[in-house]
């Protein structure tokens, strides 16, 4: 990544999977595994412990700087396959505790990371708590970056660029523009990993703004996956909702 190792990143990233490894549950490892489909390594931390993990190191060793940041995530993600799923949600843990350091010449790390994710359980917190959040502070020096991932052969990449709108959904300040327009010809798509995210964001949006959802969404609900529909109304009105879900066929 243009980084070397140092010591003080190979020192932190192996006293955080000592860590990891104290939490760890055989048996909760198996069924994540399974239930992830993963080729990853499993120890069974459970999220809430890898974050505190990532804040018990980070009050021994604070991470200040943005090259250390990088360094030490890399350092976590970074290892011969298969690598260990937790030690890879750690470095998203850290980057999310301290994304105000990363800016957009990140980008090329960070699409790094979402490339070789190839789970929701990394991905989606990378997109939303890291890039999401970082869109958020930057939205018009992020756009042609998000948009070209909106168009990336790989699925994976097109689930982030839909769900780096989400913090922006949450604080009340949507860019609907660029995420209807994104999520458009991606109605048709036949993976789930693409149809369940369109499905979130509307969900998230038809929070706050139903009447711009029902309005999107009505003329589209027929060529509309049925699971996307079903995430999309959950928070309409009720006579919307059934109305969209009549047409879809339920």
């Amino acid at each position: 990544m243009g980084m070397a190792r140092s010591d003080r990143h190979v020192l932190v990233a192996d006293e955080l999977t000592a860590a990891l490894h104290a939490h760890a549950d055989p048996e909760r490892a198996v069924q994540e595994r399974r239930y992830l489909k993963s080729e990853l390594e499993h120890l069974g931390v459970s999220v809430p412990s890898t974050r505190r993990c990532v804040r018990d190191r980070l009050r021994v060793h604070p991470v200040l700087d943005h090259d250390t940041l990088v360094g030490l995530a890399t350092e976590l993600w970074d290892q011969p396959l298969p690598a260990i799923h937790e030690r890879r949600l750690a470095a998203v843990e850290l980057l999310v505790a301290r994304r105000t350091l990363l800016s957009e010449a990140d980008v090329p790390l960070v699409e790094r990371l979402l490339r070789e994710a190839r789970t929701w359980a990394l991905l989606d917190p990378l997109a939303v708590g890291v890039v999401g959040a970082v869109v958020l502070a930057d939205p018009a020096g992020f756009d042609p970056v998000v948009r070209r991932w909106a168009t990336d052969d790989d699925a994976w990449l097109r689930r982030a660029s839909l769900l780096v709108h989400l913090p922006g959904i949450r604080a009340g300040t949507p860019d609907r523009e660029r995420l209807l327009a994104l999520a458009d010809p991606m109605l048709a798509e036949p993976g789930f990993v693409v149809r369940k995210a369109i499905g979130w964001v509307l969900r998230e949006l038809g929070k706050r703004e139903p009447e711009t959802v029902v309005a999107w969404l009505e003329p589209r609900v027929t060529g509309a996956a049925g699971l996307t529909v079903r995430e999309a109304v959950k928070h309409l009105p009720e006579a919307d909702r059934e109305r969209l879900l009549t047409a879809r066929g339920r």
